[in-house]
């Protein structure tokens, strides 16, 4: 286990200040965008000085690959692909 010294403690503190700031002006962010979308009601496009707003639905298709493995069984196994990631938590 690594262990920590006062330049990575100060390090670690002001990035969870900053992670908190972010999550506010996030919050903030999206109750502005809920108020946007109020406002433009079914309209999908609205133009706001040189900003152009487009609210419209978006369909996609994807795969459910669990119903898929239901059906085809292990015929998937040699097509499914490993990715090793190393997230970065601070608890």
């Amino acid at each position: 286990m690594c262990k920590p010294n006062p330049t990575i403690e100060k390090t670690v503190s002001d990035l969870m200040e900053i992670r908190a700031m972010i999550e506010e002006l996030q919050n903030q962010a999206e109750a502005l965008t809920d108020t946007v979308k109020a406002y433009m009601g079914d309209e999908e496009t609205m133009l706001v000085g040189s900003w152009k707003i487009t609210y419209r639905e978006t369909v996609s298709k994807r795969i459910d690959s669990a119903e898929l493995k239901k059906v085809l069984g292990d015929c998937l196994d040699p097509y499914y692909k490993t990715v090793v990631t190393r997230p970065f938590r601070i608890a």
